[in-house]
């Protein structure tokens, strides 16, 4: 690591509780399809595909859907499934009160992204959108490995590297967290399914932002970087990046403003 880019880090992290020097995070983590669930919260899995704009995730819409029908939005209790994990080094449980933690974030994103364009209410009813959220794959970061893949000299070049190599996303290392979820989207008066989603999110310890200024890049960068060292922080930045999404989609469809 160049010294200019360590100083970089440190600068940012002595300001990582500002989130408008340390970015959005969407770029933070990564789609990964070859980790995609299938927990049978869904309807019909074989008809979702990959969705324009939706950066990785796999969705379906009923292509009656009129989305300028609803003006107001229920976001139901978010369920978690637990599986066996992929590998069997990754922890095996999980604490309830992180699970709590999780699920709350996830809720309270949701809400700040779609209240400005819908009313979100706790009854269903025509004109409701119903959301319907599972957590399918909740993985934390290896903490311990990432500090000691830190302190090995040149150590992050390897690891940099190492996604790529090994199937993973680019920037991502064995040890870092993954989130999946499975959501679907009901009518509020009949019920019937008019959209399923999901998709697995996969931390990245050494994101980049080609497409950015250079200070988004560098605030991308760091953020991967020092998320790094916090089990669940990657989850929360999958939370934010599928907020913001289905916020996004659901003003292009309803004719909202952007």
């Amino acid at each position: 690591m160049t010294v200019t880019t360590l100083a970089a880090v440190l600068l940012l992290a002595g300001c990582a509780s500002d989130s408008a020097m340390m970015g959005s995070g969407a770029t933070v983590t990564a789609s990964d399809k070859t980790r995609m669930t299938h927990v049978g919260f869904l309807s019909d899995y074989a008809r979702l595909r990959p969705a324009p704009g939706a950066e990785g995730a796999e969705c379906w819409r009923d292509p009656k859907l009129d989305a300028k029908k609803y003006d107001k939005v229920l976001i139901s209790r978010i369920v978690v499934s637990l599986v066996a994990p992929k590998d069997p080094s990754a922890p095996q449980t999980i604490d309830p009160s992180d699970l709590k933690t999780l699920t709350d974030y996830f809720h309270d994103s949701l809400v700040k992204a779609l209240k400005p364009q819908m009313q979100v209410v706790d009854q269903a009813g025509p004109g409701v959108l119903v959301m319907r959220i599972a957590l399918t794959d909740l993985v934390p970061t290896k903490v311990t490995d990432s500090v000691a893949g830190t302190l090995i000299p040149y150590g992050f070049v390897v690891e940099a590297g190492s996604g790529a190599a090994t199937g993973r996303p680019a920037g991502s290392t064995p040890y870092m967290g993954e989130t999946g979820m499975e959501m679907q989207f009901r009518d509020g008066g009949s019920g019937t399914i008019v959209a399923e989603c999901r998709d697995t999110e996969i931390g990245r310890k050494y994101a980049t932002d080609v497409d950015g200024s250079a200070v988004g890049a560098a605030q991308t960068w760091a953020s991967g970087y020092l998320n790094s060292f916090q089990a669940w922080s990657y989850a929360k930045n999958a939370f934010d990046k599928w907020s913001l999404l289905v916020a996004k989609r659901l003003g292009e469809l309803r004719g909202v403003p952007q």
